[in-house]
C-alpha cells in the first residue's frame, strides 16, 4: 500500500488515484484549478494536505492563488 506523501499525488487526475492509493489518502483535501474558459486547465492536483487549511498553505507556498482553485477531498473506494 503506497505512504501518503504528497508528491505521489501532485500532478495527477483524481480519477487516475489506484484503489489502494484511494484508500491511502481517503479524507485528505486535494485542489484543483478552477475552470475557466480563457484558460482550460487540466484537472490535476495542485496541492494536497490531510486538511483543507494546509491544503490552500501548500498552494500559496507554491506561489499559487488559492481563489483560482476549488478544493475536494479524495473519497475512500467503494463507499
Amino acid at each position: 500500500m503506497p505512504t501518503t506523501n504528497e508528491s505521489l499525488l501532485l500532478g495527477r487526475a483524481p480519477e487516475q488515484l489506484s484503489l489502494d492509493e484511494r484508500r491511502a489518502f481517503a479524507g485528505w483535501w486535494v485542489a484543483l484549478e478552477l475552470y475557466s474558459p480563457a484558460t482550460l486547465p487540466e484537472r490535476t492536483i495542485a496541492a494536497a494536505a490531510p486538511g483543507a487549511a494546509a491544503c490552500l498553505k501548500r498552494l500559496h507556498d507554491r506561489g499559487r492563488d488559492p481563489r483560482k482553485f476549488e478544493l475536494t477531498v479524495i473519497q475512500p473506494p467503494f463507499r
